[in-house]
């Protein structure tokens, strides 16, 4: 379910209070695909429960330009808490997840491979706290802005367009 940070914060808690890792990532997920699936899993595979936060529509806006997001926050939402490895969507209003990442505190940060460890938000928060970063293997040819660009054409659950 899509819950504020309170909630999260109280249930991270009640879960590290029992021994449970938290891991959580962030990101647009504008238009979910089979790059966003592979690596949401893989993240929840590193721990017990998945937080991903999510950008507000007027945080992609200033991320990706005025033509996105494609899907609003609501929908996206609800696309991730369809899939069974996510355990609690959130959205962030803010440029960046820093804030957020530095108030719940998560055992493990998840980055997909296009990152380095120095570039990626809530990092050295994570680390100076204890937590664990890990950035997972990217899968190639699968980006949204690519799908956009192509308007879809050319991908395959075998093979990306790039």
């Amino acid at each position: 379910m899509i819950k504020n940070k309170i909630e999260i914060k109280n249930k991270i808690l009640e879960l590290k209070s029992n021994d449970k890792k938290i891991v959580f990532t962030n990101g647009c997920f504008d238009i979910l695909h089979l790059g966003h699936i592979t690596y949401l899993e893989e993240s929840r595979n590193l721990g017990d429960f998945l937080v991903v936060a999510i950008n507000s529509d007027e945080s992609v806006r200033l991320l990706k330009g005025s033509g996105r997001p494609i899907n609003s926050q609501l929908v996206r939402s609800k696309n991730l808490l369809n899939l069974e490895f996510v355990d609690v969507v959130t959205i962030f209003e803010e440029k960046t997840p820093k804030k957020l990442i530095k108030y719940l505190l998560p055992d493990i940060l998840t980055k997909g491979g296009d990152y380095k460890t120095k570039d990626i938000i809530g990092s050295k928060t994570i680390q100076q706290n204890g937590g664990e970063i890990v950035i997972l293997p990217h899968l190639n040819g699968y980006s949204t802005t690519k799908i956009i660009n192509n308007k879809g054409k050319g991908l395959t659950e075998e093979r990306g367009n790039g």
